[in-house]
Order: structure tokens, then C-alpha cells, then sequence
């Protein structure tokens, strides 16, 4: 963990809804966790919201005896190993509170903002080049006590071990860290999110499902799949001879529909031999049988799960009852 300590304290810049989520996350795993937030009035519904949550998921007081809420900065980041700020997306707030930051929190510890689309290089700009290193952007999932993925995003002048630090603190967590190689708008999760969302609404405009169906397709085909196995994984074990054999068949369908949209991004022969490369290291092909037989047996183990949350639904006929 490259010195880092396992177990905090962390510091939690904004109390609220991801600030919360975060604090959740932390003391369940055992992190002494401070929470600070610039509103006076935040604190009392913030500690509302925890217990809230953690009665929720089941957790005991142990885990609220782990947050506490500072009316001081200082306070909040004394010898913390992680900053998570969780203002609001504004980048004028986030560079005043990145500059109150690095003067209160310790020159080891983790700068981190939960921002889902300002980039690192942005909010650190008026930083010194000690403090820029130690800044990240960690976009969590929304809740991240219950979506466990975390995407790290360096900054131009983010150091490398900043990033091997966040991602053993988080890991600690209970989190799953994936590192976005560059920065980009949307990072990885809202860039996939965004682009089923636009062609959700195109469907709609064009009169080709309603929002209902739509949401349908996804609740009980492509969000079942995509929970137990990603895209790539999904058209490797749908199509016998893997992601090869699907881009052949369906890559000019899938071009023509991406042209019918204004895009022209056809998956280009080296493309598809390097993402082909990358998935048999994963999946070595003669392994490929025995992973669609497991795909099918955990689709088959979810299924009763599934049905029993529909029949539940306040949005069903039957939750209706």
C-alpha cells in the first residue's frame, strides 16, 4: 500500500448525498471517517441520512460511531490519508475548496473530488505542482455502498503513485478502482451511460418504442446480462469464436446504425484484433464453453431474484396489490 495506513482517518469535504454515501462506505469498512461541510444546517440532516442508510443495509451503531461531523476544516483533515470532496459541479467552488483543502489536510494524504465530469487538470489549476500530484478525480457509482466501482482520473501533473495510493485506499474500502487512462469528458461510466441514454431518447422521438418498452428491454434483457458480465464479455460468449467471429458478422450492422446517428466509428480491423487479444487473455478460448455455461447457470440463479423485485415494484400491477 505504499505506506498509506489501512485504516484512515478520511476526511469528507460536503455532507451530501454522495458525501453520506461515501462516509457509509468508509466506516463500514473500519475507517474513522470526518465529514465537514460549509452550511451549518448540513450536519443534522446529514447524520438524519446516514442513519437512514445504514438501517437500510442492515449496519450496526458500531458504524455511525465511526462518522463524526466537524464544524472546522482544520479538524475535518487532521492526518487524514484521503480528502473526498463532494461539492457540488461547479469548478470555481471546487478550485476554493481544493485550495482550503491542500492548506488543512497533510501533504501525504490523497486529494480526491467525486466530480462526474470536471477533469483533474481543471480543478487543480491553481494548485502548486505538490499539491496538483497529489489530485485525482475518483467518480464513484451512485450509491457507491451499493455499486462498488470507482474510476481514478489523473491530472496532467497527478504523480503516478498518487493514483497506486487511491486505489489501495479504496480497494481497502471494499471499493473496485478502475484507472481511466487519460482524461475525458464523462470519464468511462457516464460516456457508456450517455450513449444508451441518447439512443434511448432517439427512440423514442422516432416512434419506435415508448419510454416503458425502452426501459423494459433494458430491465429484463441487457440489464440482467450487464450484471454479471460487461459488453465485451457479452458479445465474446454470445457468438461461437468470440468477439472475432460477432465483429465479422455484426460489424457492419452496427456501423450502419451508429451512421444512422451521424456517427462513423466502424471497428476497424486493428481494433478489433487488439480487443480480441485483451479478452483471450482474460478467457483463453478453450475455456470459452465452460464461461457460457457459467454465464447461463448465474443468469439462472439471478432470475428468482429479478421476478420477486418486479412482482414488488410500487411501478407493477402486482406491487400495486
Amino acid at each position: 500500500m505504499t505506506g498509506v495506513p489501512a485504516h484512515g482517518p478520511i476526511g469528507i469535504v460536503g455532507a451530501g448525498s454522495i458525501g453520506v454515501a461515501f462516509a457509509v462506505v468508509f466506516a463500514r469498512a473500519g475507517f474513522a471517517v470526518r465529514v465537514w461541510d460549509a452550511l451549518p444546517d448540513a450536519a443534522p440532516r446529514a447524520r438524519d441520512e446516514l442513519a437512514h442508510r445504514l438501517d437500510i443495509l442492515g449496519l450496526s451503531a458500531d458504524v455511525a460511531d465511526r462518522v463524526s461531523f466537524e464544524d472546522d476544516l482544520a479538524v475535518a483533515l487532521r492526518d487524514v490519508v484521503l480528502v473526498q470532496e463532494c461539492a457540488p459541479e461547479r469548478i470555481a467552488l471546487k478550485r476554493e475548496l481544493f485550495a482550503r483543502i491542500a492548506a488543512a489536510a497533510p501533504p501525504t494524504a490523497v486529494l480526491a473530488s467525486s466530480s462526474s465530469a470536471l477533469l483533474p487538470t481543471a480543478i487543480a489549476e491553481e494548485l502548486d505542482d505538490a499539491h496538483a500530484a497529489r489530485l485525482i478525480v475518483a467518480h464513484p457509482g451512485n450509491p457507491p455502498y451499493l455499486l462498488p466501482v470507482i474510476e481514478l482520473v489523473a491530472g496532467a501533473r497527478t504523480a503516478p503513485s498518487t493514483v497506486d495510493e487511491a486505489a489501495a485506499l479504496y480497494g481497502a474500502a471494499g471499493l473496485r478502482p478502475v484507472r481511466v487512462n487519460r482524461e475525458i469528458d464523462g470519464f468511462v461510466f457516464n460516456r457508456l451511460q450517455g450513449a444508451v441514454l441518447r439512443e434511448a431518447y432517439c427512440l423514442v422521438r422516432d416512434g419506435v418504442a415508448s419510454v416503458e418498452d425502452v426501459d423494459e428491454v433494458v430491465r429484463s434483457g441487457l440489464g440482467r446480462r450487464w450484471s454479471i458480465i460487461g459488453p465485451f464479455e457479452t458479445v465474446d460468449l454470445n457468438t461461437r469464436g468470440g468477439i472475432a467471429s460477432h465483429a465479422e458478422k455484426m460489424g457492419p450492422a452496427y456501423a450502419a446504425m451508429g451512421a444512422e446517428r451521424g456517427q462513423h466509428d466502424p471497428w476497424m480491423p486493428d481494433l478489433v484484433a487488439a480487443v480480441v487479444a485483451q479478452r483471450r487473455e482474460i478467457l483463453p478460448e478453450e475455456d470459452w464453453a465452460a464461461r457460457v455455461r457459467w454465464r447461463d447457470a448465474q443468469l439462472a440463479r439471478l432470475a428468482p431474484i429479478w421476478d420477486a423485485i418486479r412482482e414488488g415494484s410500487p411501478d407493477t400491477e402486482e406491487g400495486h396489490r
